[in-house]
């Protein structure tokens, strides 16, 4: 593994944000159940989404690139009982959904996965599809589970308090079955956004997937409508660019990114006018630039991935800032809670964990850090940004972890004029 050194100096300019990672992750699997040739048009080309297709693959499938992206050609019908394996990698998207895909057939499917993936909640979807018809078996070694299928269609209870995406796993896939289903959702609902660009997606794919509070009705029997679907823009991704132009006293416009989709973290936007950034959406563009500084308090129940790069933006700012909710960060590819106030501090702040969230007190002007250790690719991409408000240059590492889930964020830093040279 390698690390970066980033100096301090201001964002400017024009940049395009790269294909989203949840819709490219939904756009496969619902070209996987169409039961026709389908087309992924500007897909997110990343470790986690090609730990997806790679999962449709053993499931069966045909993907293969095209001049706009990946055709995806669904498996045909099978007898056979051999064992299928897949590895997620690091992704529990991936586990997740292939998971519920796996149910939908006979033969016994292992999962396997590196990292903290054996650390990351499964036992609602789990009980939801067992209660299905699921046969779920927890694993053994560096086998997580195995599931064997085939389940029907019902109504589940669904414990929605650690992630969406045990929901979104049964969105996609139980309008295909036979029977109507409901979904009713329980506990403290987080990530809601996740939720909306799931029945988003569905929608434009002609499925009917009705919502009434907190239970999901989706009569059985449907077929995906569409041949294609375009992956939007990424805002979890252009998040760090708008951040760093706020901090730096820059100024930055991301292409790409709209409102048209549901994307948890435009929550960036309305934190960033609070504070004190200029904010300002476009028609072909959202342009943020550096304002006057002020504290803020984020509740992070619908958007924990911003955890970490809130932090660093409160590191700059005097006064105290307050991080709040996404209990569920404990358990993403780092506890993102204390690596947050880690990060905070390590760049001169005073942060502390104070009754389940973070509280931060600010400084002006960061001191430099050296970080070649982390590997958690949104801690990363959040210490290259707090880097560019730092006193000299900082080390930032592990440099290949953006790989997981943006690739091209070295160049598209330098691309706004940052300072990245190798370590």
């Amino acid at each position: 593994m390698t690390a970066r050194t980033v100096r301090r100096g201001r964002l400017r300019g024009r940049v395009t944000a790269p294909p989203s990672k949840s819709y490219t992750h939904r756009a496969l699997v619902a070209g996987y159940l169409s039961g026709r040739r389908f087309w992924v048009d500007s897909p997110l080309d990343s470790d986690d989404t090609r730990a997806t297709a790679r999962a449709l693959r053993r499931l069966g499938a045909s993907i293969s690139p095209s001049a706009r992206g990946w055709i995806i050609v669904p498996p045909a019908r099978t007898e056979s009982s051999r064992p299928i394996e897949i590895d997620c990698g690091e992704s529990g998207t991936t586990l997740r959904l292939s998971t519920a895909l796996a149910a939908l057939g006979r033969r016994p499917t292992r999962f396997r996965g590196h990292g903290r993936l054996s650390l990351r909640p499964m036992r609602p979807l789990i009980k939801a599809l067992t209660e299905l018809g699921a046969d779920v078996r927890p694993g053994r070694g560096n086998v997580l589970l195995t599931v064997t299928g085939p389940i029907h269609g019902g109504r589940v209870r669904l414990d929605a308090s650690e992630s969406s995406q045990f929901a979104t796993a049964l969105l996609l896939v139980l309008p295909t079955l036979a029977e109507d289903s409901r979904i009713l959702l329980e506990g403290r609902i987080v990530s809601e956004p996740y939720l909306e660009a799931t029945t988003a997606i569905l929608r434009r794919l002609g499925v009917v997937a009705e919502r009434r509070g907190r239970e999901f009705r989706i009569p059985g029997g449907q077929r995906y409508a569409g041949r294609r679907f375009r992956v939007p823009g990424d805002a979890s991704s252009a998040a760090y660019f708008w951040v760093g132009a706020a901090i730096s006293g820059g100024s930055v416009a991301v292409a790409g990114v709209t409102r048209e989709w549901p994307q948890a973290d435009l929550a960036v936007l309305d934190l960033l006018v609070r504070a004190g950034a200029d904010v300002r959406e476009r028609r072909s563009s959202i342009l943020v630039r550096s304002g006057r500084p002020r504290p803020f308090t984020l509740d992070l129940t619908t958007c924990p991935d911003l955890y970490p790069l809130a932090g660093v933006l409160a590191a700059t700012i005097p006064g105290t800032s307050r991080l709040r909710g996404g209990s569920h960060v404990v358990r993403k590819e780092s506890n993102r809670r204390t690596g947050t106030v880690r990060l905070a501090a390590a760049f001169g702040a005073r942060a502390r964990e104070v009754g389940g969230g973070v509280t931060i007190e600010g400084r002006p002007c960061l001191r430099a850090v050296s970080l070649p250790h982390l590997s958690d690719h949104r801690v990363v991409m959040s210490a290259a940004v707090g880097a560019l408000a730092a006193s000299g240059p900082s080390l930032i590492g592990e440099a290949e972890a953006v790989r997981k889930s943006y690739p091209g964020f070295w160049s598209a830093l330098r691309q706004l004029g940052a300072e990245v040279g190798p370590r």
